[in-house]
């Protein structure tokens, strides 16, 4: 199924009847990793999850989308789908998360429970390693783009990006690279002591993306906020173990 949004068509699935539960994938991910998930409670709830613009079936957007453009994007799906806000859940994976806790922190959402697994929105310290990396391209960019040479680099830019940039980065469009850039940079975490529903938080043990310090911080901003690790496992941990993560979804939304 398909919702034009903001001149962007978005791409939807929807299963099952009652309780409304609203899925946001992480980046450069799609409905297809909430499978299990909707598999486990479409008999009680109805499961809904779109794949956000330039992911899975949703077609790209045409300039590159700030945190405030996915919130306003999630609050039109809600209101074009006609959800029932005061009996919705959220779930958000990894920048899913960073919407859903953004949305929530800001006030603009309120709903009656919030499942967030790896949720990105925590800007951590860079490393040494990092901070030399990124100064490491800096230069290598600016030297590739002196006004007598930059006719005859632009391939090797490109090939510097990919070089020196994540592998989401690298992997990603020009605009979906900008937007990138764009949202990753924005700490929420002052927002989070505003957040009242119930939040549950599922995390992976051994996740690099979204370090379990991250979670754990999260969890003392929450007024009403718990924490559930899942051993042995990194970001796409709720993926990983679906049967654990289905009893723990069970036990908190049934």
């Amino acid at each position: 199924m398909t919702v034009n949004i903001n001149g962007i068509n978005i791409n939807y699935i929807d299963e099952g009847e009652g309780s409304p539960i609203l899925m946001l994938h992480g980046w450069g991910s799609s409905v297809i990793v909430w499978k299990s998930v909707i598999n486990n409670l479409k008999n009680g709830f109805r499961t809904i999850a779109l794949d956000f613009p330039g992911c899975g079936e949703s077609e790209l957007p045409k300039n590159p989308l700030s945190l405030t453009d996915y919130e306003n994007l999630v609050l039109e799906f809600i209101e074009k789908l006609n959800l029932n806000k005061k009996e919705l859940i959220i779930m958000g994976h990894s920048h899913g998360g960073r919407v859903a806790l953004s949305l929530m922190g800001k006030k603009l959402l309120t709903p009656k429970k919030a499942v967030l697994f790896g949720a990105a929105g925590i800007v951590n310290k860079k490393s040494f390693k990092t901070r030399a990396k990124i100064r490491t391209y800096k230069i290598v960019k600016g030297a590739l783009s002196l006004p007598f040479i930059k006719n005859y680099t632009s391939s090797a830019i490109e090939k510097a990006k990919k070089h020196f940039g994540s592998a989401d980065y690298s992997n990603s469009p020009e605009v979906m690279r900008k937007t990138m850039v764009m949202v990753v940079s924005v700490d929420i975490r002052e927002n989070l002591k505003n957040i009242d529903c119930p939040v549950l938080l599922i995390w992976g043990e051994n996740d690099t993306d979204t370090p379990l310090k991250n979670a754990k911080l999260i969890e003392s901003l929450i007024k009403d906020c718990g924490l559930c690790v899942l051993s042995g496992v990194g970001h796409f941990g709720f993926v990983q173990k679906p049967n654990q993560t289905n009893a723990i979804l069970n036990s908190f939304l049934r």
